[in-house]
């Protein structure tokens, strides 16, 4: 979760409230109010149900809302980049041993290929 309150507020609106409104919308103006109401009677669950079903127009409204601005639709994560260093495990191979290993492989590949050739 976002560690500013409004960006928290923002992301919650964003990924619980718009996908049930859209949903909501969609209804009313394809049956009207009773459709409205039957969602909210008909299910044990009615705002997941409806959450559900406006998913798909509500991640088309957050998609447009990034065009206009990335990051308003969908919040931009703050990550921390750090250098790892360059270690090998234990046991891990060693650089000289990998090239043996695809050198051998690149042999057969080329045997492979020249029988490929010599049969057509």
């Amino acid at each position: 979760m976002a560690s500013d309150p409004f960006d928290a507020l923002r992301l919650a609106l964003m990924q619980e409230l718009l996908p049930v409104g859209m949903a909501v919308v969609e209804r009313a103006r394809q049956g009207g109010p009773r459709d409205v109401i039957e969602a909210f009677t008909a299910s044990a669950d009615p705002l997941n149900q409806l959450k559900q079903e406006g998913d798909t127009a509500a991640r088309q409204v957050r998609e447009r809302l990034d065009r206009l601005q990335p990051g308003l639709g969908n919040p931009v994560l703050k990550v921390t980049v750090r250098d790892v260093p360059n270690e090998r495990p234990p046991g891990s191979p060693d650089t000289e041993e990998l090239q043996r290993v695809l050198g051998r492989i690149t042999e057969h590949l080329d045997l492979l290929e020249h029988r490929l050739d010599a049969g057509n």
